[in-house]
C-alpha cells in the first residue's frame, strides 16, 4: 500500500504484522482540482456526494426555517419510540466485545505492530481521548441531567391509557430522597460511563489496526476488508465512507449547538448578553474562526495544545468544586454512585419489558444515537494517536479510565446540585433550564464570577477541539484516507461544521439537533455491527 499525488503516507508497521495484500493506492480515486488560489486533493465520488448533501440541507433548512422545526421533531420521536431496542442491544454488544478483547489473547497485539512504541506520552495521551470524547457534553449534562433525572425518580409515576407518562428512570423512587438521588446518579452514569466508551473503542480500535497493521487507508471502509475484500474499493466503500462522513457532521453539530447555547447562557449571566439564537449563532462564527486557526497550526501545535490547556482547565474546576462545595458527600458519593451504577447496570441495559418509555426514548435511545454518529469522529482521533498500543492497553484506557473519570465528574457536579437541593433547600438549580443549571449551581459557591468564567471557557476550548478534530477527520475521510491533504480542504469542513450547528439551532433548536444525530446514528450503527464482526477477524490474523 503506497500514497500517491503527494500525500503523508502511513508510518510503517514496526516488528511483525499480517499485512493485506492489495493493488489499490491511496488516493488513486481522487482528483485535484483548483479553485481560485485553493488546491484540492479529493476522493471522488465520497467528497462530492457528502460535500453538495450538506450545502443542500443548509439551504433546505433555512429556506423552510420556519416550517422545518415539527418535522424534526417527529422525527427524532419516531425513531427514538420505534427502535429504542435496537439502540440498546447495539450499545451492549459494543461493551461485551470490548471486554470479552481485554481478557482474551487477543488482547496481546500491539498497534503498528510488535515492535511499535507509543508516539505520545500517557498524559498527552489521555488529554486528547478526554477533549476529543465527551467534552461539551460533560459541560452541559454534567449538572442539569442529574437533576432532571432525581426530578423524575422523586416524583410519582404517572399514566395515561395505560402507558407511563413520566420521566422516571425504572421504576422510579417516589418520596424517597436518598433512593432517588442513588438512581438519579446511576441513570446518568449509565449513559456516560462504559456504553459509549466502548462505543468509541470498537471504532477506534477498527480503524487503527486496518491502517496501522493492516496497511489500508485510515477510512472507515478499510474496516470492512475482511466481509467486502477488495469490493470497499467501489461503491460499497463509497456508502460506507459517506454514511461516516454524515454521522460524524451531524452529531459533531449537535454537541456545536449545544455548547453555544451553554455558552450564551454563561456569557448572559455574567454580562448580561441577551440569550437567543442570533447571540448563539454569532458566537457559532466567532468560534468557529478560532478553530480555523487552530487547524491552521495542525495537529501538535493546535488541537493537542488545546486539548492539554482543556485537561488543566477541567482539573482546576474539578478540585475547586470539591474542595469548597460538599467535600464528603463527594468523595463518598463517588463510591455509592459507583455502586449503583453496577447494581443498576443489568436493569438500565435491559431492552425489553421495561415501561419507563420517556426515559428509555427520550434519554438513552437519543445517547446511544448520538455517541454512535460521534464515533467515526472520536474513532478516527483516537486512531490517529493511538499507535504503538496494545489492543488490552488501548481497551482499558479508553474504556474503564475515562469511565471513572466520568463518574467522578457527574458526582460532583450533578452530586453538589443535589445536595444544595436536599441539605441546603436552593431549588435555584431544579428551576433553571437545563444550559443555565450549571452556572445556578456556582452561585451556592465561592467565587462564583471566576468559576463561571472557567466554565465558559471551557465550553469554549471543547468547542475549538471538537470542531478542529472533527474536520481533521471528515477531510481525511473525504480524501480517500490521505492524512496530510491540503488545508484548504479542512477550513471548508470546519466551516461547515459551524454552518450546519448554526443551521439547526435557527430551523428547531435542541429538538433539530437531536433529530439529526439520531437519524445519522441509526444506519451507522448496522455498519458498526458489521465492524464488530471484521474488526475480530482482523485480531485473529495478528501475530500477538
Amino acid at each position: 500500500m503506497s500514497d500517491t499525488n503527494g500525500g503523508e503516507p502511513l508510518p510503517e508497521p514496526e516488528g511483525a504484522v499480517n499485512a493485506i495484500e492489495t493493488e489499490y493506492e491511496i488516493g488513486q480515486d481522487n482528483i485535484t482540482p483548483r479553485i481560485g488560489p485553493f488546491g484540492l486533493d479529493i476522493h471522488n465520488p465520497v467528497f462530492m456526494i457528502s460535500g453538495l448533501s450538506v450545502v443542500a440541507f443548509v439551504l433546505f433548512t433555512l429556506a423552510f426555517q420556519n416550517s422545518v422545526g415539527p418535522l424534526f421533531l417527529a422525527l427524532r420521536d419516531g425513531l427514538t419510540a420505534s427502535f429504542d431496542w435496537f439502540f440498546l442491544i447495539v450499545g451492549n454488544i459494543f461493551v461485551l466485545v470490548c471486554l470479552g478483547l481485554i481478557v482474551s489473547p487477543l488482547g496481546r497485539v500491539r498497534i503498528g505492530g510488535r515492535e511499535a512504541t507509543p508516539d505520545y506520552s500517557y498524559i498527552g495521551w489521555f488529554s486528547m481521548l478526554f477533549a476529543a470524547g465527551m467534552g461539551i457534553g460533560l459541560m452541559f449534562y454534567g449538572v442539569s441531567e442529574p437533576m432532571s433525572h432525581y426530578d423524575g425518580a422523586f416524583g410519582a409515576l404517572t399514566t395515561e391509557n395505560g402507558v407511563r407518562t413520566d420521566w422516571a428512570p425504572l421504576g422510579g423512587a417516589a418520596g424517597d430522597v436518598d433512593a432517588a438521588r442513588a438512581l438519579a446518579m446511576a441513570a446518568t452514569i449509565y449513559h456516560w460511563g462504559l456504553h459509549p466508551w466502548a462505543i468509541y473503542a470498537v471504532v477506534a480500535l477498527s480503524l487503527a489496526l486496518f491502517a496501522y497493521n493492516k496497511g489500508l487507508p485510515l477510512t472507515m471502509r478499510s474496516v470492512f476488508y475482511p466481509i467486502f475484500g477488495e469490493r470497499i474499493w467501489g461503491w460499497p466503500g463509497h456508502v460506507i465512507d459517506i454514511l461516516a462522513v454524515f454521522a460524524t457532521l451531524f452529531g459533531l453539530a449537535t454537541s456545536l449547538g449545544i455548547g453555544a447555547q451553554q455558552a450564551n447562557a454563561g456569557l448572559s449571566y455574567l454580562f448580561g448578553i441577551e440569550v437567543g439564537t442570533t447571540a448563539q449563532v454569532i458566537l457559532i462564527v466567532g468560534i468557529t474562526g478560532a478553530a480555523l486557526i487552530s487547524v491552521l497550526r495542525g495537529l501538535d501545535g493546535g488541537v493537542k495544545k488545546l486539548s492539554e490547556l482543556n485537561l488543566i482547565l477541567a482539573t482546576i474546576l474539578l478540585l475547586f468544586i470539591i474542595v469548597v462545595g460538599p467535600t464528603l458527600a463527594i468523595l463518598t458519593g463517588f463510591f455509592e454512585n459507583l455502586f449503583a451504577y453496577g447494581r443498576d447496570f443489568v436493569a438500565l441495559s435491559n431492552p425489553f419489558g421495561r415501561e419507563d418509555d420517556n426515559f428509555r426514548q427520550g434519554w438513552t435511545s437519543f445517547y446511544w444515537a448520538w455517541w454512535i454518529s460521534w464515533s467515526p469522529f472520536v474513532g478516527m482521533f483516537i486512531a490517529r494517536v493511538s499507535r504503538g498500543r496494545t489492543v488490552r492497553e488501548f481497551i482499558t484506557c479508553v474504556l474503564l479510565i475515562p469511565t471513572l473519570v466520568s463518574v467522578l465528574w457527574m458526582t460532583t457536579l450533578g452530586g453538589t446540585a443535589l445536595s444544595q437541593l436536599v441539605d441546603g433547600s436552593f431549588t435555584g438549580v431544579q428551576e433553571a433550564a437545563l444550559e443555565l443549571k450549571l452556572f445556578e449551581m456556582l452561585t451556592q459557591l465561592p467565587l462564583t464570577t471566576i468559576a463561571s468564567f472557567v466554565a465558559i471557557v471551557l465550553v469554549i476550548v471543547f468547542f475549538i477541539t471538537s470542531s478542529d478534530s472533527g474536520s481533521l477527520v471528515i477531510d481525511t475521510i473525504t480524501a480517500g484516507g490521505k492524512i496530510d491533504a491540503p488545508v484548504s480542504q479542512r477550513i471548508f469542513w470546519v466551516s461547515f461544521e459551524g454552518l450546519v450547528a448554526a443551521t439547526l439551532l435557527i430551523g428547531g433548536g435542541l429538538a433539530a439537533l437531536q433529530a439529526m444525530a439520531v437519524s445519522t446514528g441509526f444506519p451507522f450503527a448496522i455498519v458498526l455491527l458489521l465492524a464488530c464482526y471484521a474488526l475480530i477477524r482482523g485480531l485473529m490474523d495478528e501475530p500477538r
